[in-house]
């Protein structure tokens, strides 16, 4: 069974706020896509290093429209992520999905529910094999992090992106000697489209009718909001 009895994941559908589920499914695999020039990969490097400064479990968005001005291999990325998807079951999302370029020098432990409670995450790796795995602690599933990996997941699983076999985030690990940045696509896939809600066996409304829902989206875990340890992954209180 592949759903948290004891989670549920309040989130906006349109004007209403609904109860579902939360998966501990991740769908991974590896597609063959080509490395980014290496002028753009130097204007990432400048742009990390003098615009948004990535500290050790940071996680923040670089400027996906200036990249694809100097990437004649976007599209093919993409299409990649087309075809492993449609391989899925789940065709055509992409297409209808927001999409951001974002880059993380490892990333705390932590759990999107508080805003992307509505979304399942496609992520589409760019960077080589620098040593680095998401790893979900609540399941154990692990995913080694190389060019092409590509990961569908329910972001409200706790996750980090930590050293390959490690499954304690620290921040000595990610010292700015070390070459351990990742850039990588994502797409907000709609929770609610059904070929995604059946490929992550989500459940919906599952709240019990005489529940009081909170104000806005929140990740509750046996009846309250629900946080992470950052650097253990484990269930925490909310802050």
């Amino acid at each position: 069974m592949h759903v948290h009895k004891t989670l549920i994941c309040w989130f906006h559908s349109g004007e209403t706020l609904r109860s579902r589920s939360v998966s501990d499914i991740v769908l991974s695999g590896v597609v063959d896509i080509p490395a980014p020039p290496i002028r753009l990969r130097a204007d990432w490097d400048r742009e990390i290093a003098s615009n948004i400064v990535l500290e050790p479990g940071d996680v923040d968005m670089l400027p996906l429209a200036r990249a694809r001005m100097r990437w004649p291999d976007y599209m093919r990325c993409v299409r990649a992520v087309a075809d492993w998807t449609d391989a899925l079951g789940i065709p055509h999302v992409l297409a209808a999905s927001d999409v951001a370029l974002m880059a993380c020098r490892g990333a705390r432990y932590h759990h999107d529910g508080d805003q992307y409670g509505g979304a399942a995450f496609c992520n589409l790796f760019l960077s080589e094999d620098n040593g680095l795995d998401v790893f979900f602690p609540a399941s154990g599933v692990r995913v080694p992090l190389t060019r092409g990996t590509v990961i569908l997941f329910d972001p409200c699983q706790p996750h980090g992106v930590v050293p390959r076999g490690a499954s304690v985030f620290n921040e000595a690990d990610f010292a700015a000697d070390r070459n351990r940045i990742q850039v990588f696509l994502t797409w907000e896939l709609s929770i609610e489209e059904a070929r995604v809600a059946q490929s992550l066996r989500t459940v919906f409304d599952v709240a019990a009718s005489n529940c009081v829902a909170p104000e806005d989206e929140q990740l509750w875990f046996n009846g309250g909001p629900v946080g992470v340890c950052p650097e253990s992954g484990r269930w925490c209180r909310a802050q």
